[in-house]
């Protein structure tokens, strides 16, 4: 019997997609390097961001910002799609372990619980790209998706709202509780800290708006100027925290604390997170397609991202999913292959 070699090599690069664009970064690399460098200096605000979102210190942003690109990169279909920690899947890992656990009170139970939950809703994505189900986002409206993420960021928003005034809300308060209590207690705002976050959010605005060349960089640019105000006014000593330390070591190796009753308990969340990540993922890769032209393979996208969030989740990372605003700037770069998100992750690992 004869092997066609032709079809043999055809399958083993749609089991490891990434030896079909490998041989491409000889003529893409200083596109890629370009593109790669930029989506670092992107994220390092996001990451923080998002770690805080979800309840986490921000160094778990950093560790899921450098290890999910690399992971997808090499076995997703999609060449300009980035993954990473996105407002989504960080307001959703928050909804779900918080019901459990306060973070607040009880951080190394919250972290594991992330954590685990990661694993398992990876799990579930690498089981329905092996059956096929690349076709279930189909029936998925925009309409719901764009209501979820809108709705999503009016909770982020009121969450952040005690930061802004400064003002200490009760722990474990509802949407609704912590509306009422900051009303109710509007006359302690510290003014110092509601100037910054004010003045900092403005800077964002203005960048993004009315500086073209600088718009990619508005959150990093933003965050550096509220910085460097707080520090000359002596901002701590006016009642203006810190996000305090961050670890400088790269993700350490740990594995996820497998129970099996934790694991029932999280199921629900698992799946909510799964099907989420999917139709983001799977909605950015498409909708940068639609200018690159190039023909995505959605059940290998979920196979990729089931990969990509079992395999972090042994490096201290969080649920991952496609970030638009990250693939957006990697595509508007320049990039040309997935090699511009390994240079992204390294760069920051650096």
């Amino acid at each position: 019997m004869f092997i066609n070699l032709k079809t043999y090599q055809m399958s083993f690069k749609k089991f490891l997609p990434f030896l079909t664009w490998i041989p491409l970064v000889k003529n893409t690399w200083k596109d890629d390097l370009i593109a790669g460098f930029t989506g670092t200096i992107v994220v390092i605000p996001m990451a923080v961001a998002f770690a805080m979102i979800a309840g986490l210190p921000p160094v778990y942003g950093f560790y899921t910002a450098m290890i999910t690109p690399v992971i997808a990169a090499l076995f997703g279909s999609s060449y300009h799609l980035i993954s990473g920690p996105t407002t989504t899947s960080s307001i959703v890992v928050f909804a779900i372990i918080s019901k459990y656990v306060n973070p607040e009170t009880e951080m190394e139970a919250f972290i594991a619980l992330a954590i685990l939950i990661s694993f398992m809703a990876g799990v579930i994505k690498l089981l329905m790209g092996i059956a096929k189900m690349g076709k279930l986002v189909n029936f998925v409206s925009n309409s719901v998706v764009i209501g979820f993420a809108a709705g999503a960021g009016i909770l982020i928003a009121v969450k952040q709202l005690k930061h802004v005034f400064g003002i200490k809300v009760p722990l474990g308060s509802s949407f609704y509780e912590i509306l009422k209590y900051i009303i109710s207690n509007i006359e302690e705002t510290n003014l110092y800290v509601l100037a910054i976050a004010t003045g900092t959010l403005l800077v964002a605005i203005i960048v993004k708006k009315f500086i073209k060349v600088l718009a990619k960089l508005h959150m990093l640019i933003a965050m550096i100027i509220g910085s460097i105000v707080t520090f000359l006014i002596g901002g701590e000593t006016l009642g203006i925290e810190t996000v305090g330390y961050v670890p400088s070591n790269l993700p350490p190796f740990k594995i996820p604390e497998f129970d099996f009753d934790t694991m029932k308990m999280l199921s629900s969340g698992a799946v909510t997170l799964a099907l989420l990540g999917l139709v983001e993922a799977v909605s950015i890769g498409r909708s940068i397609a639609l200018h690159t032209h190039q023909k995505l393979d959605n059940n290998q996208e979920f196979v990729g991202q089931g990969l990509t969030n079992i395999i972090s989740s042994f490096f201290s990372c969080y649920v991952s999913s496609g970030s638009f605003t990250r693939s957006s700037v990697n595509y508007q770069s320049g990039a040309k292959t997935p090699f511009s998100a390994i240079v992204s992750a390294i760069g920051l690992m650096i």
